[in-house]
């Protein structure tokens, strides 16, 4: 059942990027999370991530976070998951030719809380990262 529970975590921050449902997004990560993007940046605190990625996503067109490969391992309230993220996103809306498609994977510990299972590190690995058309 736990498994279930972290994959639904995983399923709801890529939801609440791609729909743009930041409240979604936020019940993914602890208060005091620590994420580090690589090239990207770090951030720490849920506020501090949430605040990039509506900057990072409310100007695109459509974007697409496909997840997968998950690999859970849990050990009493902790868990380390790792999985593959496949990110294809509309760099300018209305540009179908202005694209990003993204492809590494997330390390993530996992916390139970009170509210469930929530994100308390991730680390992103990109293997690839391609831009097509105008993008800034």
């Amino acid at each position: 059942m736990d498994q279930a529970h972290v994959s639904d975590v995983l399923i709801r921050y890529a939801t609440g990027i791609d729909q743009r449902d930041w409240p979604l997004f936020r019940t993914c990560w602890t208060p005091d999370v620590e994420a580090d993007y690589g090239e990207i940046g770090t951030f720490s605190g849920v506020e501090a991530l949430t605040d990039f990625m509506i900057a990072a996503h409310e100007a695109m067109g459509p974007t697409h976070h496909r997840l997968s490969n998950f690999v859970i391992d849990i050990d009493g309230d902790r868990a380390n998951v790792r999985s593959y993220v496949h990110a294809v996103l509309l760099a300018v809306p209305g540009d179908p030719s202005s694209w990003i498609d993204a492809i590494g994977n997330y390390e993530d510990v996992f916390v139970r809380t009170a509210d469930g299972w929530r994100i308390s590190k991730r680390v992103v690995r990109m293997a690839r990262v391609m831009t097509v058309g105008s993008v800034s």
